[in-house]
Parts: structure tokens; C-alpha cells; sequence
């Protein structure tokens, strides 16, 4: 398991993640500011550097932080507990990391470790560190109190205020045992080869589109999934549209839009995508949407003027295929999100 300390910078991360590994013996300290300072010091040209403020913005120090972590554990035992001291204050960096190592099947408890902001600022000024570095921590504050709404819905949260190292410590460890730390992610192993996907598009009377926000990787969604073995596109939309949004539906009453094949990026297969439409959803079905918590965290209907800042670009233009094959009748055939 990996055991995520979480929290603003003066929050007692470093110390306390310290006197918890000798509460768990045969435990391992992995900092990923060490794949930070790789990436800045050693391994990144300065044009991929320019500009940066914190190398948690960079796209490899978040596929690297999961890769290496899943590779400590295979190299130190599964047994071994995992303690990771990170402030994590971004929610889409959080379903990014917590979401691919969900995939492979590694348990996260996410603990974070509070103080009011009066404490927090008393603790940094008197950091024995740099003055540059204690002005980026007072400056952060910010962002940590903005983030807290949603820290407070996924982790287990711990006043550390009147605690020291120690109890704060057996305070984590109380909360593991229990199991109430544990992020509730439910993601499939990444395939390695193409796969076949369905997705549903759901209307509202202004033709806005619904999307969903998965908790396992950062941006939205179109509500789906993978074709399973066996599984005609068409049912698995079926499927998806009922275990994903409680939606019952019938195979006829789909029509479909767009197929598009996606290349693979990164990580993920890519493979063919096929876009349904299941038409509109009426205010009495919308107030009936059920949610799993431990896949999605909310829906929304969106406008095409909106489609950019919820998708990725191949994604919001396969959206759009499917908003003029729905107009036309004609079904799209697109290769990466355009026309063929």
C-alpha cells in the first residue's frame, strides 16, 4: 500500500512521515521532489524548463511518480508500506497519479495533515530554509486553502495543530488501519493493445452535452467505456450508460454517430471510439442520475463553446463530429478526431 501525506507546506509532512515509518516496520520514505530535482537539474533541456514554478506542472514528473513507486514496490516487496510526504494541491495531478496507480492494482490512503493558516505561517517563517523558498511556501497557502473543499471529500483529514511528529503519526496510522484513508478508486488495468469504446451522448433541451468527471484521470468525459469480450458496442454503451449514470436503455433506441479511430498516447491504447446518441434527457431522468463514487465524481451538461476547457483537443473534436453527423444523419468516419 502507499501511505500519501498530503497538506500545506508546514503542516508537519516531513517530520511526521518519519516517526510513522518507525511505527511500520519494513516501510520506505519516497519523496517525489527527488524526480522533481532530476527532471529540473539533470534530465529536461532549459526550454522545457522556461517558465516553470513547479516541476509538478511537468507531464513526466507525473508519469514518472507512479512508475516509480510501482517499481519500489516491486523491488522492496508488496508487503513493504509506501510513505510518500507530497503536497498534492491540484485535483486533476491527483486523478492522474491516484488513477494510474488504481490501474495497477495499488492501494493509496490519502491522509491529509491540517492547520489553520495562522499556524501554518508561524511554522514557515521559522523554517530554518532559504528566504526564496520560505516566500514560495507563504505563497502557496493560497493554493492549498483553495484546494481543501476537495481535499476534505478524498481524504482522511488530521488537525495537527496541537500535535507532535509522534502522535500526529499514530493518528495516520489509526486511520489506515481503519481503512477510512483509502481512496475508493475503481479503474481497470490499462490495456496494452487497441481496444474497441462506446461512448453516449445525453442531451438536455438547449442540445448541451452531458460529460462526466472521472476520479481516476484529470479532464471530462464522455460517459462509456471499453467493449468488453463478446460485448457488441451497442450493449456496452448499454452497459456504461447504466453503471455509470443509472440510465436504463434499450440497444434500438441508440443511433450511431462517429467512429473514430484514436492513435495511442502515452500510457493508454487507443483503437476505435464510437460516439451514440441516446438523445434527450428529460428534467425527471436528470434528477434520477446516480453517480459511482468511486468512479466518477459529478456530471454537468456542456455547450460547444465550452467543449474546449472540458476535453482533450482529439476528444472535443470527435464531440463535435458527432454534433453535425446528429444534425446531418450521416454517420463520421474520423482518424485522430478529423475527417477522412
Amino acid at each position: 500500500m502507499i501511505v500519501w501525506l498530503n497538506g500545506a507546506f508546514g503542516a508537519g509532512k516531513t517530520t511526521t512521515v518519519r516517526e510513522l515509518q518507525r511505527l511500520l516496520p519494513g516501510s520506505h520514505i519516497f519523496d517525489p521532489e527527488s524526480i522533481g530535482d532530476l527532471l529540473r537539474d539533470r534530465l529536461l533541456p532549459a526550454e522545457a524548463l522556461a517558465g516553470l514554478t513547479d516541476f509538478q506542472d511537468l507531464v513526466t514528473w507525473r508519469r514518472l511518480v507512479p512508475d516509480a513507486l510501482t517499481a519500489l514496490r516491486a523491488e522492496l516487496g508488496e508487503g513493504a508500506p509506501l510513505l510518500v510526504p507530497m503536497a498534492l494541491h491540484r485535483q486533476d495531478y491527483r486523478d492522474e497519479i491516484f488513477g494510474t496507480l488504481a490501474s495497477r492494482r495499488i492501494d493509496v490512503h490519502h491522509v491529509v495533515l491540517h492547520a489553520e493558516e495562522t499556524v501554518l505561517r508561524r511554522r514557515i517563517e521559522t523554517d530554518d530554509v532559504e528566504r526564496a523558498a520560505r516566500a514560495w511556501r507563504l505563497a502557496h497557502l493560497d493554493v492549498y486553502a483553495g484546494a481543501l473543499p476537495w481535499l476534505r471529500e478524498d481524504a482522511a483529514v488530521l488537525d495537527t495543530a496541537e500535535l507532535t511528529p509522534r502522535q500526529a503519526a499514530e493518528r495516520v496510522l489509526a486511520v489506515v488501519r481503519a481503512g477510512t484513508a483509502r481512496v475508493p478508486i475503481v479503474q481497470d488495468p490499462v490495456a496494452n493493445g487497441d481496444t474497441v469504446a462506446a461512448a453516449v451522448l445525453f442531451f438536455d433541451e438547449a442540445d448541451r452535452v452531458l460529460l462526466v468527471d472521472p476520479v481516476y484521470k484529470p479532464g471530462w468525459e464522455f460517459p462509456g467505456g471499453v467493449v468488453e469480450t463478446g460485448e457488441s458496442p451497442s450493449a456496452a454503451a448499454v452497459r456504461e450508460a447504466a453503471e455509470e449514470l443509472g440510465i436504463t436503455l434499450r440497444a434500438d433506441e441508440l443511433t450511431l454517430l462517429v467512429v473514430d479511430w484514436e492513435p495511442k498516447r502515452g500510457p493508454r491504447s487507443g483503437g476505435l471510439r464510437l460516439v451514440f446518441d441516446a438523445g434527450v434527457l428529460t428534467p425527471a431522468a436528470r434528477a434520477a442520475l446516480t453517480l459511482p463514487a468511486a468512479e466518477l465524481r459529478a456530471w454537468r451538461f456542456v455547450a460547444p463553446a465550452d467543449f474546449d476547457t472540458h476535453l482533450a483537443p482529439p476528444k472535443a473534436s470527435r464531440l463535435r463530429a458527432a454534433l453535425a453527423a446528429r444534425r446531418s444523419g450521416a454517420v463520421a468516419y474520423l482518424e485522430a478526431g478529423k475527417r477522412r
